[in-house]
């Protein structure tokens, strides 16, 4: 986990607890030493945190600091909680969750009567009759297109055969009833499409793929003739 977001992540543990945490506590939650949680909290408290305790007692979070205060409109509000909405019926369960948690540290900071309009909104989604269900490749995929790596993914086609296609993928559509993962393909030397819920397995290479993740989106938008925002 990259050091800013497992910052986050103690603030949050921290913002939670009920009771002192101890730091071997906090070190096992977030997965790493005991001298790297020192250090972390260090950070937090240079940042203005108001983190007490110290090592053998354990550490809260003294009420009335969560984040630096945040203003947005209530049409600004309303997209981003109408967004996190969706996030959590259309993407696989650990982006639902991380849609769920942002919203939750937003709501946190913001002033009171922001925050009960955020409570209190009436946008809904409400689910399809034909929701389509997380496939189990969905979050392997999605990780893939984030650090560009090459995968092989073994594949069925729309004629039921399978396949094995060494790929670059860069985008991920997410449509009413299925996902559809766009990548370079190795095999064609060319852009192809494949549907997430056809994945039988993905097998992450840890290797960089040697063209930019935004390169290939701009050359595959071309290719299909409209622009991607």
């Amino acid at each position: 986990m990259a050091r800013p977001a497992r910052l986050l992540q103690l603030i949050d543990l921290l913002r939670r607890a009920r009771t002192p945490q101890t730091g071997p506590v906090l070190a096992q939650q977030l997965q790493v030493s005991l001298r790297t949680l020192y250090r972390d909290i260090a950070t937090l408290r240079e940042q203005g945190a108001a983190i007490e305790g110290d090592p053998g007692v354990g550490y809260e979070m003294r009420p009335g600091f969560l984040l630096p205060p945040l203003m947005f409109t209530p049409d600004e509000l309303e997209a981003l909680l109408l967004g996190a909405r969706w996030a959590s019926r259309q993407a696989d369960p650990e982006l639902a969750q991380a849609a769920s948690t942002a919203l939750d540290r937003i709501r946190s900071a913001l002033p009171l009567e922001l925050r009960i309009g955020v409570d209190t909104s009436g946008l809904l989604v409400p689910p399809m009759c034909q929701e389509p269900a997380a496939e189990p490749w969905q979050t392997a995929l999605r990780l893939a297109i984030r650090r560009q790596h090459k995968v092989v993914l073994h594949y069925t086609d729309e004629k039921g055969q399978a396949t094995e296609r060494r790929i670059w993928p860069f985008a991920m559509g997410y449509f009413e009833r299925s996902r559809v993962l766009a990548a370079w393909c190795e095999l064609r030397q060319d852009f192809r499409h494949f549907r997430a819920d056809r994945v039988r397995c993905v097998i992450d290479l840890q290797e960089r793929y040697p063209d930019h993740r935004s390169s290939l989106i701009e050359r595959w938008s071309s290719q299909l003739g409209y622009a991607i925002d």
